[in-house]
């Protein structure tokens, strides 16, 4: 049985764009993974002490996969693209971040979902409703919604490209 799953990618070093590129084609051939939808990519304001904006992408999964799983699948993805432990919040090549697996909700030390700060953050929301605008996040409200109330300072999130790679 398939399972619904969201992912936010971001980056803010290097070649951002040509990353969150490579990281949803290499998602596409995860075992186990069928992309459902990808957002538009947008610029963010970085949180935490880093100064470079970054670009964020969220996707879409049908997936057979556990959450343990697809965590493992995400930190492999990191690692291939130049990811190495740091500070939190701190400058990275590429991010991949579970924050949904269906209805589930899970805490270990090295996953949360639904991730515990997605609601409230603009950086999250906004790619989200792309893929997923109905989606509930702990049972309140829709990723829409959430986003439709919150008040980012201007330029904290903006369209990087109008384009979108939705199937």
């Amino acid at each position: 049985m398939k399972v619904a799953a969201l992912l936010l990618l971001g980056g803010n070093v290097g070649d951002r764009a040509a990353a969150l590129r490579r990281a949803v084609a290499a998602v596409r051939r995860w075992d186990g993974v069928t992309v459902a939808a990808v957002s538009r990519v947008y610029e963010t304001a970085p949180v935490g002490p880093s100064r470079r904006p970054y670009l964020n992408q969220a996707v879409r999964l049908a997936t057979t996969r556990t959450p343990m799983g697809l965590l493992l699948e995400a930190k492999i993805l990191e690692a291939a693209h130049g990811r190495r432990a740091g500070p939190r919040w701190g400058e990275r090549p590429l991010d991949v971040d579970l924050v949904a697996y269906g209805r589930t909700r899970l805490r270990t030390p090295w996953l949360s979902v639904p991730h515990p700060l997605m609601a409230s953050r603009a950086f999250a929301l906004a790619p989200l409703a792309d893929v997923a605008p109905r989606w509930t996040l702990a049972g309140r409200k829709t990723v829409r919604a959430l986003l439709a109330a919150m008040k980012p300072p201007p330029g904290t999130v903006r369209l990087h490209s109008a384009a979108s790679i939705m199937i």
